[in-house]
């Protein structure tokens, strides 16, 4: 792998309800020089979080899950840890309003491992990447009337 595209032993925290997923992302990410850790629900990765004593420097969570969406994890996240960096992935379409209402990383999937770490990359290291985060969706933004 080109050392341009190689981690620097950060710490993310994937999760994924789909195993095969999971399995594979995990891989792509050590393969990268990242330090991981994994959890196959909202639920799991905040007890794991919890648990684990160093920095998580990106949280890596897919958007639909059952228990706790991506986004709800992504907010429960940056609430327990501020520093901590979201980027969602999803099979699905709505991928630029994640990043609309949540200023969050977004990958489509599929993708390919080196757009993955390429993107991670670029969440970790570039200062104007916006990752306030810590904002209830709003769905008056949606709204053509600015109206509560």
């Amino acid at each position: 792998m080109n050392p341009s595209l190689r981690g620097t032993l950060e710490t993310i925290l994937v999760v994924d309800d789909n195993p095969l997923v999971l399995g594979a992302v995990t891989a792509v990410l050590e393969a990268a020089n990242f330090i991981v850790l994994s959890a196959d629900s909202g639920p799991s990765a905040l007890k794991l979080a919890d648990e684990t004593t160093e920095t998580i420097h990106l949280l890596l969570s897919d958007v639909d899950m059952p228990q706790m969406s991506g986004p709800e994890l992504g907010e429960a996240m940056k609430k327990a840890r501020p520093g901590t960096h979201v980027m969602l992935m999803s099979g699905g379409a709505n991928g630029n309003l994640l990043v609309l209402n949540y200023g969050w990383a977004y990958i489509q999937k599929p993708f390919i491992a080196v757009k993955l770490v390429q993107m991670i990359n670029n969440v970790l290291h570039t200062a104007d990447r916006s990752q306030a985060g810590g904002n209830e969706f709003d769905a008056r933004k949606d709204r053509d009337d600015p109206k509560p």
